[in-house]
């Protein structure tokens, strides 16, 4: 069987792992061993902050939302939620933030209907 050399795909391979790590900073985006380390490392943390940042967005609903029902003359965000689920009006809390702070008049209307 004829012998293969790698040195082509090696070549390759080292080329775009300095490639995906452009923009690094020192030897992360020159050198392949700490450019290989720091892509695993934005690897991990990329997978974990697509889940963070569900809460984060999350949060920032809420505090949008508790600053509005605020406004409208409710008490607060976590009462305005309950009476909204008593009423049976089902809008998640982007589409009411999204409401409170683009159409303060449709917001208000939803929060006198809730009271």
């Amino acid at each position: 069987m004829a012998r293969v050399k790698g040195g082509v795909m090696a070549q390759k391979r080292r080329k775009n792992t300095l490639a995906r790590a452009k923009g690094y900073r020192h030897a992360r985006s020159k050198k392949e061993r700490y450019a290989h380390e720091a892509l695993l490392h934005a690897g991990k943390y990329a997978f974990a902050h697509r889940r963070a940042k569900k809460n984060d967005f999350r949060q920032l609903w809420i505090v949008r939302l508790n600053a509005a029902v605020r406004e409208n003359g409710h008490q607060s965000y976590s009462t305005f939620i309950s009476k909204l689920k008593k009423n049976g009006i089902v809008l998640d809390r982007k589409v009411l933030a999204t409401l409170a702070a683009a159409h303060p008049k449709a917001f208000s209307r939803i929060a006198k209907q809730v009271t």
